[in-house]
């Protein structure tokens, strides 16, 4: 699966794109660090939502997603162990973009993308963690705040004090 834009292609990730996507991740994230055997668990849990924004330098972006059910969000750093097996929501667990290629669309393909799997797996609704620092930018793509009980406070509280649940209807379209 591709989503082109200019000779810069969203495509399925691969095992080979891990130790690039790991190091993205690190000096984009650094102050929400995840183990390495994060990235591998969920590219094995649920490959259908696991894509790299890549060309022939490297990769300069990426979108970890897979289904998930109920407001409370995978702690911060946490193995899953395994999938929900009555999944309610495609959970977008990360979306990472290079300062190289922000601007440009880029990320609402990879929402696109986390679409077209939660059409697929038949879930109606996107849900994920923003953190303080991005959810301007995910209530600016449609996502909003879900009520969330104490358990799910604590469990924000992981990500940062600011960190929100927030969810959207999956649109229609291809």
């Amino acid at each position: 699966m591709t989503y082109s834009n200019a000779d810069t292609i969203w495509r399925s990730m691969r095992p080979d794109d891990l130790a690039a996507t790991i190091t993205l991740a690190a000096r984009i994230h650094p102050d929400y660090p995840e183990d390495d055997d994060i990235f591998r668990e969920r590219l094995a849990l649920a490959p259908e939502g696991c894509f790299v924004l890549a060309n022939a330098l490297g990769v300069h972006g990426y979108l970890i997603s897979h289904p998930w059910a109920g407001h409370l969000s995978p702690h911060l750093n946490c193995l899953l162990g395994s999938l929900p097996a009555r999944p309610d929501s495609w959970y977008l667990h990360d979306l990472a973009l290079d300062e190289t290629v922000r601007g440009q669309g880029r990320a609402k393909d990879a929402i696109a993308l986390a679409e077209k799997a939660a059409r697929a797996a038949h879930l109606p609704v996107l849900s994920l963690t923003a953190t303080g620092p991005a959810r301007t930018f995910w209530l600016r793509q449609g996502f909003m705040p879900e009520d969330i009980s104490e358990a799910e406070k604590a469990v924000l509280a992981s990500y940062d004090p600011e960190a929100s649940f927030l969810s959207r209807p999956v649109s229609g379209r291809e």
